[in-house]
């Protein structure tokens, strides 16, 4: 049994220790105990006509729930994840395809982070079908997180205000310089938060984001903040990694490439699902992306080997002759700060100095009001012809010489791309900082 001094000695203890927590209060304002902040999100990753992921996190670790529901007024479906995260990952099954969802976003302790609102939500893609009109934007190298990036950011919004895009690409370099968290963080998900909570995005691998990530290992703060389709989820045969992977959209089948950080040879196991993944598909057009340029004279030059330790060289002779025998019809691109487009091309695997007039399939500028459109056969069939853009100036301009022969035009601006597909056309706008059209042409298929 206790003695009268030892309790009185603890009681005097306890005191103590409420006196000094309460002058920590006093002086810091810092709670006694932290609730449940939302530190980064929500933000959508790989949206399938049934299913959607809804990512965010949280500071502390805590249960993650969303509710969801296809009403405003009627958000009661829940899911939730296993055990206590800061990062929440919470897949959203069973869903209905091309169908508007309401979410909320929350924790086990009954606190949510938004509010029934229009603008948490999302429009699940459409399933295989009739084709419909599909708009996606495309930005490379935008991961400055300064003036120039938001003013890109407000461009594209002022011109897509009355027809927003459905789906998202990045082209790699998305955060500079070394691709931390605390840069992904600011360049990404603040950047973008109002696109992250209503469409998915699809990201792939630049030099900087490599920094700080490994895709042998499936490591780093790129393969931590997004997941990625390795198993075929989304459409697309499984590629085993989140390196390289690829996803259909109604009639569109979508390739991500990683041109950095994985084995680019002719016989390697990227150009070998490569080979398969486009034999598989059934889609009506087929839409590449990956950082490395095949064809640029701007902040890069393809001409030279040892430019990115011959990356954009690789890509064209390894990479491209696959691309072209199955069908692709627009390759999208980064890494060089500038806007580069080709003409219609195929067969130019070579240096700038060996492109000849017959690899060029159309020597216009693709514009109906102008020379006239792309024209291509229906489907997918081989060395039909393919437009290759570079589009990375979404945060900065780096200039160039800006000459290379298979271009039809060449910018030192800031901007970004919209991207519209019909059931029988392809249009490409390059839109500047105040929304204005700084590029357009148009590919059919007939």
């Amino acid at each position: 049994m206790l003695s009268d001094n030892l309790i009185r000695i603890r009681a005097a203890y306890r005191h103590g220790l409420r006196i000094i927590l309460t002058l920590f209060v006093l002086l810091t304002g810092a709670p006694l105990h932290a609730a449940d902040q939302l530190t980064r999100g929500p933000y959508l990753q790989m949206g399938t006509p049934t299913s959607m992921i809804v990512r965010w996190r949280t500071d502390p670790l805590t249960k993650g729930l969303v509710r969801y529901g296809t009403a405003l007024n009627a958000i009661t479906n829940q899911a939730a994840h296993n055990g206590v995260l800061a990062d929440h990952v919470v897949l959203l099954p069973k869903l209905k395809p091309a169908t508007r969802y309401f979410y909320r976003v929350g924790s086990a302790t009954n606190k949510w982070f938004n509010a029934p609102d229009p603008t948490y939500s999302f429009v699940t893609p459409p399933a295989a079908g009739p084709p419909r009109s599909v708009r996606f934007w495309a930005l490379g190298d935008p991961g400055t997180g300064n003036t120039n990036q938001m003013a890109v950011r407000e461009g594209f919004r002022n011109w897509s205000a009355e027809h927003p895009a459905d789906l998202w690409l990045m082209l790699g370099d998305n955060a500079y310089a070394t691709g931390t968290d605390k840069e992904y963080g600011k360049a990404v998900f603040e950047m973008y938060a109002s696109e992250h909570r209503r469409m998915p995005l699809w990201p792939t691998l630049g030099n900087h984001d490599a920094f700080s990530a490994n895709s042998a290992t499936q490591s780093g703060v790129y393969y931590d903040v997004f997941t990625l389709p390795t198993l075929g989820q989304a459409g697309g045969l499984p590629s085993g990694t989140e390196a390289y992977y690829s996803f259909d959209y109604a009639h569109i089948h979508f390739i991500c490439l990683d041109s950095h950080d994985t084995d680019r040879s002719p016989a390697g196991a990227m150009a070998t699902w490569l080979k398969a993944d486009l034999a598989s598909t059934a889609r009506d057009w087929i839409i590449c992306f990956f950082h490395h340029p095949p064809y640029s004279k701007g902040t890069h030059d393809s001409d030279k080997r040892a430019d990115s330790g011959g990356r954009l060289v690789e890509m064209r002779e390894n990479i491209l002759p696959i691309l072209e025998q199955g069908g692709v019809d627009l390759v999208l691109c980064g890494h060089s700060h500038d806007y580069e487009r080709t003409f219609l091309l195929d067969g130019h695997y070579g240096s700038s100095t060996n492109l000849v007039p017959l690899m060029i399939r159309n020597h216009g500028d693709g514009r109906p009001d102008g020379d006239g459109a792309y024209e291509k056969p229906p489907g997918t069939g081989p060395h039909g012809g393919a437009v290759y853009l570079v589009t990375g100036s979404a945060g900065q301009t780096s200039g160039g010489k800006l000459n290379h022969p298979a271009m039809y035009l060449s910018l030192n601006k800031l901007g970004s791309v919209g991207v519209d597909i019909d059931a029988h056309e392809l249009r490409v706008t390059f839109v500047g900082t105040q929304g204005q059209v700084r590029d357009y042409f148009t590919m059919r298929k007939r």
